[in-house]
């Protein structure tokens, strides 16, 4: 990017360009969501203001985070923040970065919980808390619990909580899966999470986006990428309520081993949820009626 006058069209036709040439996923997004940011305006602004030129601060500023993102650093990491299910979540490396994919559990949960549902949730392995705040925001009365085994994960749940104005109704713990979760009298109605599933031998695969940024922590399901699967599945029966729901987000390929989990811990009513993608993304089973 040279010295000379750019206006705010040239700057999103050379970012798209050069990022298209880079291989990357999304390139004429991805630059209009950073010169957006650069320019401390949305995207909507871009195209009202496509010829005003850019003065020399903007255009370095842009060019600060086009070499970010050249690195292949996440757009949400170089924001800081990402929209899931309507709303904005704070997010740094520390915690997985919210996914589309998720929202088919959040659809499932929504479905199961009424309205006006004052029962207790818990979301296990929270990381941004995308999925337990979201249900909190959606479910006026529902009482969450989030618990996460990484202190830093813990605080962009604590600041996401905050700004969604959700801190009375969540109670935050650190904890390995279940090990320091109270539980409530009566058990929980629900319990949702999206653990790590990714196959050990296939991390290294992923793309560099992904491996090089996002916490090992949050991907990494051990060998067949079933391990956290299998402890949810042995652990949360106990801690629902007669009637209440286990939702565990799986990857793909990964739906009749993690029902046949499920069915072995003794849930019953074992189903699949599918995304948009009509990929079976969600194994659902409940604890028998008392």
């Amino acid at each position: 990017m040279s010295a000379d006058t750019w206006t705010i069209q040239q700057l999103l036709t050379w970012c798209t360009e050069d990022f298209r040439k880079r291989g990357l996923d999304s390139p004429r997004l991805d630059a209009e969501l950073l010169v957006a940011h650069a320019l401390g305006v949305d995207r909507v602004r871009l195209y009202l203001d496509f010829e005003r030129p850019l003065d020399a601060e903007e255009r370095k500023l842009v060019r600060e985070l086009v070499e970010r993102r050249r690195r292949r650093e996440p757009v949400a990491y170089i924001l800081g923040e990402r929209a899931f299910y309507g709303r904005m979540f704070r997010v740094r490396p520390d915690v997985l970065i919210p996914r589309p994919d998720s929202e088919t559990l959040i659809e499932r949960a929504l479905a199961l919980l009424p309205a006006d549902a004052a029962t207790h949730v818990l979301d296990v392995g929270a990381g941004s808390g995308c999925l337990g705040l979201t249900l909190a925001a959606e479910r006026p009365a529902l009482q969450v619990t989030l618990a996460d085994i990484s202190p830093s994960a813990l605080e962009v749940t604590r600041d996401n909580a905050e700004q969604l104005a959700v801190t009375e109704r969540v109670n935050l713990v650190r904890s390995d899966l279940f090990a320091s979760v109270p539980v409530p009298d009566g058990g929980f109605r629900l319990i949702v999470s999206n653990p790590p599933y990714i196959p050990s031998a296939d991390v290294d695969a992923l793309m560099p986006d992904v491996l090089r940024f996002e916490p090992r922590l949050a991907l990494d399901g051990g060998r067949d990428g079933l391990d956290l699967v299998r402890r949810l599945a042995q652990g949360a029966r106990e801690r629902l309520q007669p009637e209440g729901a286990l939702l565990i987000e799986i990857g793909v390929g990964q739906a009749e081993d993690g029902m046949a989990l499920l069915r072995e811990a003794g849930f019953v009513g074992v189903v699949t949820h599918r995304d948009l993608g009509r990929i079976p993304r969600v194994i659902e089973g409940r604890r028998a009626a008392a």
